[in-house]
């Protein structure tokens, strides 16, 4: 149960509206989730989480579009985030792929360590892992891939502190358990 319910609709200001439909319009294929009714109790809040997006875009175009969505996912993972970790779920199984059994090469893994990593220890990683990502990333690509793994530890965050509910369009990507005999 939801610690805060998200905003409806009914309830959002003119401004509110207006910042919703601007974010449709520029990340066509998104939708007002439960997290981003519930950030825009506080449109300000609403407005620097949607930061992950531009944020997102730059990690695709160093890692392209596969290891971006790895990479939140293994930091959602890593951040013990079911909302976060479910909607990118969504997407590895909507491309083909099964969570479970990734096939990845050892570059892929190594980012992906690094993000799960950093969720895990609170941004901190080991000399050794940080010294592979150095030798494989400029130090402008590895501002940008640390910056948006911040950003999304902080959206995990938020959804875990406020237990915000899975949307019902993520039910079919939930992970299915297994039965405890």
């Amino acid at each position: 149960m939801p610690r805060i319910n998200p905003l409806p609709e009914s309830q959002a200001s003119d401004n509110l509206r207006t910042a919703w439909a601007q974010h449709l319009a520029d990340y066509p294929g998104s939708r007002i989730t439960n997290m981003k009714a519930t950030l825009s109790h506080s449109p300000l809040a609403f407005q620097v989480y949607m930061q992950w997006y531009p944020l997102y875009e730059e990690v695709k175009k160093i890692v392209g579009n596969r290891l971006a969505y790895l990479f939140a996912h293994a930091i959602s993972q890593g951040s013990d985030c079911p909302l976060c970790t479910t909607f990118f779920r969504r997407i590895i199984i909507e491309n083909g792929e099964r969570p479970e059994d990734l096939q990845l090469a050892d570059e892929e893994r190594l980012l992906l360590t690094f993000g799960s990593e950093m969720a895990q220890n609170k941004g901190d990683v080991m000399d050794d892992l940080y010294q592979q990502i150095e030798q494989r990333y400029t130090p402008e690509q590895v501002v940008v891939l640390a910056a948006f793994a911040g950003q999304m530890i902080a959206t995990n965050i938020f959804s875990n502190a406020l237990h915000v509910d899975i949307d019902e369009y993520l039910y079919p990507y939930l992970p299915i358990t297994k039965p405890v005999y």
